[in-house]
């Protein structure tokens, strides 16, 4: 908890209720800390993210990713849209986002043609797997901060 609070200059609350389970906590930072050196871009790591915040109802996280967004420059379309579960308009990031999708509704089993979309646009066999990494690490997260009751406050 010490980290976040040096890396955010304060302590989320949705941090401090994950650490109930200090080995919960610990293996979402190192997670998360994993998923941040992937060689996703940025912009895709956080569709990956907020498409499982929002498919999840995630509120704290929604808010929090938002902010990320703005920082890494992403447009309020591309927010909202991935936001409110909409198309995205840069056709990459929706690859991402759909492919997301596909990988959370088939539990990993994406057919050929998932498959194919998410690589015509340029995303690799790793990148696949790193979406996969990314769900998991925020299903893990988004989940735990439901189930605490976590806000922003």
């Amino acid at each position: 908890m010490e980290a976040v609070t040096r890396n955010l200059g304060h302590l989320p609350p949705a941090v401090a209720r994950l650490a109930a389970s200090p080995h919960t906590l610990d293996g979402f930072l190192k997670l998360s800390a994993l998923f941040e050196q992937t060689t996703l871009d940025p912009l895709a790591r956080e569709v990956v993210i907020m498409t499982v915040a929002s498919r999840n109802e995630c509120h704290v996280c929604v808010v929090m990713h938002t902010g990320k967004l703005h920082k890494l420059g992403a447009d309020d379309e591309l927010i909202a849209a991935v936001t409110e579960q909409r198309p995205l308009c840069d056709e990459r990031l929706e690859a991402v986002r759909q492919f997301t999708l596909d990988v959370l509704a088939t539990s990993g089993g994406v057919g050929d043609e998932g498959l194919r979309a998410f690589f015509a646009r340029g995303f690799t066999s790793q990148n696949a797997l790193e979406v996969v990494m990314g769900i998991g690490t925020y299903t893990m997260s988004t989940l735990a901060n439901r189930l605490t009751r976590a806000g922003l406050r």
